[in-house]
């Protein structure tokens, strides 16, 4: 259903890109796919529709395309993010913080999160599982729960990860409380992996991880063979 406080995008008499915005809004909904073909029929009278869609992203808007969402045919689009509320005054000359970064400021936050995605490790220009899609890393904004309040963090991901984790949010008030909580051997092993920003998996953890990965049935055939003496 519309939002009755927002503008109608047939109606409208701002620009293009801002009654873009509103049809995403209004007719496709946060986490629907739509085609290129159902854009341009709404905007028939644009010859460069996709390119003023492509403008929102400047605000914080995230519309994925098969590259970020293999799930997405090539003529699809998925609407992820609604960013700023650009058919309100002055919000389409905002740009958002990550978009206002400086070159040397970018270098900076890649070279502190070693040029790796820091939910799955993955570095820039390395396939994924199976070959076909390679990374790309961006600067992602994250919020961050503090014991003062909530906060936006910047943070290299990968765009899958990105795109795949709208919405997550960290709680560095409970790893405080649950670090307190550790005995003093576990505490030293912990600060080892913290200062070196990395953590070696025995074999048997791996293969649990492994394990956990199974589909049931093959799940069921691994509880079978432990139970066997």
């Amino acid at each position: 259903m519309a939002d009755t406080d927002i503008p109608s995008w047939r109606t409208s008499t701002q620009g293009t890109m801002v009654r873009c915005a509103l049809w995403l809004v209004t007719e496709v909904g946060v986490g629907s796919v739509f085609t290129k073909t159902e854009l341009r029929e709404a905007f028939p009278e644009t010859s460069q529709i996709d390119r003023r869609m492509r403008d929102l992203r400047v605000h914080g808007w995230v519309i994925a395309t098969n590259r970020e969402d293999p799930t997405l045919s090539p003529h699809e689009h998925r609407f992820v993010e609604q960013g700023a509320e650009v058919w309100k005054p002055g919000q389409a000359r905002m740009k958002p913080a990550a978009a206002g970064i400086s070159a040397p400021q970018r270098r900076e936050i890649l070279d502190r999160d070693d040029h790796l995605c820091r939910v799955c490790g993955i570095a820039a220009g390395e396939a994924y599982d199976g070959g076909v899609e390679t990374a790309q890393l961006d600067i992602a904004r994250r919020e961050v729960l503090k014991p003062g309040g909530t906060v936006v963090e910047l943070v290299i991901e990968c765009r899958r990860c990105r795109i795949g984790g709208r919405g997550r949010q960290t709680d560095v008030t409970d790893v405080l409380g649950r670090l307190a909580k550790m005995s003093g051997v576990e505490r030293e092993l912990f600060a080892q992996w913290v200062a070196a920003d990395h953590r070696d998996f025995s074999a048997m953890e791996r293969l649990w991880g492994e394990y956990r990965s199974l589909p049931a049935e093959s799940r069921e055939a691994v509880r079978a063979a432990v139970s066997r003496p």
